[in-house]
């Protein structure tokens, strides 16, 4: 049976890193479940040049055909959908990620204020020993932004920030954000070959 890893985008910039996991998760044949907050599609637009359609529904069509998904593998789910599998300790994913996280959204899992499906969904998976993966996109961080990560690093959630290394020599954008996206899929157990590992020679 397939993983089940559900991931959400929020407002913060860093929204490449969230689509390339999305297709890389899609790629290595894992099942995704999608989640966005109204602020991204305002970056969506901003950092990507694309439009990111209010409907769930529409999304997920749009979605499947980019990233290639197969039929049932990529769903999308609204903000206030409480009936999304994800949103019970009953059917939780095997992992999920925030990516990006805006400090308000890792305030809010924090604090255990689970008011939408994105941090309802991050306490169900803290409550049920699950593996949750916060890729916060902010700098510098504040002494309540540190507190408040030091709390879900407590709680077991992982604190992934963005920041890439060099020793692979990425010739683009795209090696920085594969640097990021790998760092999430090893957290993930998802095998890839983004980059070379370090002491190994790249092909």
């Amino acid at each position: 049976m397939n993983s089940t890893i559900a991931v959400a985008f929020t407002g913060a910039s860093g929204l490449p890193y969230g689509m390339r996991l999305v297709e890389c998760l899609i790629a290595a044949g894992v099942n995704v479940q999608l989640l966005y907050s109204p602020a991204t599609q305002v970056v969506a637009q901003q950092e990507m040049g694309f439009t990111l359609r209010s409907r769930p529904g529409e999304v997920e069509t749009d979605f499947t055909e980019r990233f290639k998904a197969k039929p049932g593998q990529l769903r999308v789910f609204g903000q206030q959908e409480w009936f999304a599998p994800l949103a019970s300790g009953s059917n939780p994913p095997n992992a999920y990620v925030i990516c990006p996280c805006t400090m308000g959204t890792l305030a809010k899992v924090a604090a255990g204020m689970a008011d939408d499906l994105i941090s309802r969904a991050a306490d169900v998976v803290l409550k049920e020993g699950r593996k949750l993966i916060l890729v916060p996109r902010e700098s510098p961080f504040s002494v309540i932004h540190l507190e408040n990560m030091l709390r879900l690093a407590r709680a077991g959630a992982v604190i992934l920030p963005p920041n890439p290394g060099f020793y692979h020599h990425p010739k683009d954008i795209d090696g920085v954000v594969d640097f990021v996206v790998a760092r999430i899929l090893d957290q993930l157990g998802v095998a890839h070959q983004l980059m070379p590992r370090w002491g190994e020679q790249a092909e």
